[in-house]
């Protein structure tokens, strides 16, 4: 196959994968709908974690409130950044746990996105008693998840020359492959 036509069926599978993780994210928030808005929340560890329903107009700890074409503004720049970023990025198997992140991370921002449009809210239902975390749902799972492995990932597992994608396709030659030169006498060269 072609170098065009691997990339094509990779960009594919990347959609397809952020697909399948929007509808479980919307399948979530729809239980939450059904099964906890105007209930009692529900405890899943009692002191730990429970489930409580909750729309939220803003971005994490509640701020930005109401500003619903702010969101939509900034995720959708976030997901034209994340779709050339998955189409630079070389094919091969080094880069793919980045790959991955990307993949989360915009699952995450259009899992929100979705709802801001449909309900000019987010859904949330899941919370950390025991922590007093803030409310959150599954769409921010990935984003959250996928941002702290991509920080892991380019302060510890890529070089800097790694994420110069230009050089990345470019093939390298091992020295082994380069016949040996002829050592250079410095004697038998006047003037050198």
């Amino acid at each position: 196959m072609t170098k065009r036509v691997n990339y094509i069926i990779r960009y594919a599978i990347d959609l397809l994968i952020i697909g399948v993780l929007v509808g479980i994210d919307q399948y979530t928030k729809l239980l939450a709908v059904q099964k906890l808005k105007d209930q009692e929340p529900f405890d899943l560890i009692l002191g730990v974690l429970q489930f409580a329903y909750l729309e939220n107009r803003g971005a994490a700890f509640g701020i930005f409130q109401n500003q619903k074409w702010f969101f939509i503004l900034t995720g959708s720049v976030f997901l034209v950044a994340i779709a050339i970023a998955l189409y630079k990025l070389p094919l091969k198997k080094k880069y793919t746990l980045l790959r991955i992140c990307f993949v989360l991370i915009a699952a995450g921002a259009l899992g929100n996105m979705i709802d801001r449009i449909r309900l000019n809210y987010v859904i949330d239902f899941i919370y950390i008693i025991y922590i007093n975390f803030p409310i959150f749902n599954i769409a921010d799972c990935y984003v959250t998840v996928a941002t702290i492995f991509f920080v892991v990932l380019i302060c510890f597992y890529y070089k800097e020359e790694d994420l110069d994608f230009k050089k990345a396709k470019q093939v390298k030659i091992h020295s082994s492959m380069l016949e040996e030169e002829e050592s250079y006498d410095t004697d038998s060269h006047p003037g050198k």
